[in-house]
């Protein structure tokens, strides 16, 4: 029996700053003080607050330490751990500036008070190497429930009643899916059940979190589903760009066959269900359901038109099921607290809650777990603490390339499927990016279209070459090229390809641009008409103007211009060659004395 444990966070992100040392000399210095078999040191997965890692939690008393070094621990070991005196100065305090009063117990700050975490509820809590830890927070009790005391229309039927939606963009009622599944062909023949973890959003990390924290969850969902579907077979097919979560599920794999909670006979049910994982290469496409089906048949990643959907011919044209991460991650709870206690959260046609990673111009970048009807102001201000540096919000971006620009005007606007839509955004997996005023909004929806077009699959013209011709006609725009007409022509090809393209990824592609054409009209007319970025970021349509009047001559911006096309003598103005100027700002960046501005 430990009396302290000390709780080092092993997501992702911590791991990039560090966090394996920092457990390694926690070890070590417990060793050196003789407290090792009187405090235990526990990997966990992330604690959501990645901007403040290295995170450590020790226990009884939970203090939460952020921002940890490998120097720090001596002093933690021997101030906290030893002497019962906590390190102040390490403490996690929502404002920086504040003293020891700032110092809040974790639940009660202003990022963890209006979450509500059902699909990260044991992530930063246990180690999620140890099944035994995961059992110990009620894991496989849903499990043991359904395979003991259920039909598989029981089982369906809960699932139905609690409205969980797909979590991974398209919001398509889960029990539906598992009631076509398991209805349509009862043939006696093979069926399957999938989970995509092919999470490849720019700035979305929620899946790889649930993977690297509670990889149980999945692996207890997806049986759950076997045994509702009539299936005996899962795959989880993650991208190798995931090294811990892909390492995480191999260990939960082996701990639950040893267990007897996946093979043959689980729980003497008689419900044989085995597991197996499949590695993606990154191709953005293989998050779509028949994309991703094709590839773990070993085949290039590439839709296939439907009908016939997969609930019908699927995975090896058998009867598949397909959910994402965070959706097998609310099954458990559900099962174990009712349908009600799920559909009692969220709004009418949102059930339950919702993971966004909080990333661009916030405070507190990192992991959140909503109720579905959460103002995106609520979300920005009270729980990512607002924008930096005083900057107002101008937008944010929700559903990664799939999606669209809020803007500031729709601020107050409930999250949830259908109020996303409406606004001219998607749920999308849950990456949700936010933008001030330093954004330039057309060079927003051309980042995410260049995504696109580099991971379109080819296999159909309208977004294959579509994508590519609305990529060069925003490139135009942004080199201050562009007409008025190609405004017009940029939104007309955007719904043709919307209408037109195979699947989900050419379908959705144009929805930046839509929507900042909606909201932001008057920047891309900017561009066009006045040759001028409003926000300062297109560099073709920037120049850089030494004012003669506050110039001292020190020559520090014609030294450090890569180009030599600063001219001037000491102690006198200098001048900028606008012809051979690359507007790379390094002159702005040296000026001490505010004398040069960007235009």
């Amino acid at each position: 029996m430990y009396r302290a444990h000390v709780l080092v966070c092993g997501g992702t992100g911590c791991v990039s700053s560090g966090s394996p040392k920092i457990i390694d000399s926690f070890k070590e210095e417990l060793a050196k003080k003789g407290l090792k078999d009187e405090v235990a040191v526990v990997q966990t997965g992330c604690h959501g607050l990645c901007a403040m890692g290295p995170i450590v939690v020790v226990y009884p008393d939970a203090t939460f330490y952020a921002k940890v070094s490998v120097d720090d621990v001596p002093e933690i070991v021997d101030e906290h751990l030893l002497k019962g005196r906590i390190v102040s100065r390490l403490v996690y305090r929502e404002n920086e500036s504040d003293g020891d009063e700032g110092v809040k117990s974790l639940n009660d700050t202003d990022f963890y008070k209006k979450q509500t975490r059902v699909a990260l509820r044991n992530c930063g809590v246990i180690n999620p190497e140890s099944i035994e830890e995961y059992i110990g927070m009620n894991g496989y009790e849903a499990l043991g429930k359904v395979l003991t005391e259920m039909t598989p229309e029981d089982v369906i039927d809960v699932i139905l009643k609690s409205g969980l939606r797909g979590r991974g963009g398209a919001g398509f009622p889960t029990g539906q899916k598992w009631k076509l599944a398991r209805e349509l062909v009862q043939d006696g023949g093979p069926k399957y059940v999938c989970c995509n973890a092919d999470e490849g959003d720019p700035g979305a990390f929620m899946d790889r979190s649930v993977l690297e924290g509670d990889p149980h969850a999945v692996l207890e969902a997806m049986t759950i589903a076997g045994y509702a579907i009539g299936a005996n077979q899962g795959y989880i097919y993650v991208r190798a760009e995931y090294p811990i979560a892909v390492e995480r599920l191999k260990i939960a794999i082996d701990q639950a066959k040893e267990y007897g909670l996946l093979g043959k006979n689980i729980f003497d049910s008689g419900f044989d269900f085995d597991i197996a994982l499949r590695l993606g290469a990154g191709a953005f496409v293989c998050g779509e359901e028949t994309a991703l089906m094709t590839s773990i048949e070993g085949k290039r990643g590439e839709p296939r038109p439907r009908p016939p959907f997969p609930a019908v011919s699927g995975l090896f044209n058998r009867p598949t099921i397909l959910n994402n991460v965070e959706t097998w991650a609310n099954v458990p709870q559900i099962i174990l607290k009712g349908a009600d206690w799920f559909a009692g959260m969220g709004t009418e046609k949102s059930k339950g809650t919702k993971v966004f990673a909080l990333g661009g111009k916030i405070n507190n970048t990192g992991l959140v777990e909503i109720p579905m009807g959460t103002t995106l102001r609520e979300v920005v201000e009270d729980i990512g603490g607002g924008v930096p540096n005083g900057k107002k919000f101008k937008a944010a971006q929700t559903g990664g390339p799939s999606g669209g620009c809020i803007p500031a005007e729709h601020f107050d606007v409930p999250i949830d499927y259908d109020n996303l839509i409406a606004i001219g955004s998607m749920m999308g997996s849950g990456g949700l990016i936010v933008m001030d005023e330093d954004n330039c909004m057309v060079d927003i929806a051309k980042f995410f279209l260049e995504f696109t077009v580099d991971e379109s699959c080819g296999k159909c013209t309208p977004c294959r070459i579509g994508t590519r011709r609305m990529y060069e006609i925003l490139d135009k725009i942004t080199k201050g090229q562009g007409t008025l007409e190609d405004l017009d022509r940029l939104e007309e090809l955007a719904y043709y390809i919307k209408d037109n393209a195979l699947c989900g990824l050419g379908q959705t592609a144009p929805n930046p641009i839509l929507s900042t054409l909606r909201y932001f009209r008057d920047e891309y007319e900017a561009h066009v008409v006045d040759k001028k970025c409003p926000a300062k970021v297109c560099k073709s349509l920037l120049s850089y103007t030494i004012h003669a009047d506050l110039c001292r001559g020190c020559t520090l911006c014609a030294r450090n211009c890569p180009v030599r096309c600063i001219e001037g003598e000491v102690q006198k103005p200098h001048v900028i060659d606008q012809e051979k100027c690359i507007k790379c700002g390094a002159c702005m960046a040296n000026c001490k004395f505010d004398a040069i501005t960007k235009e």
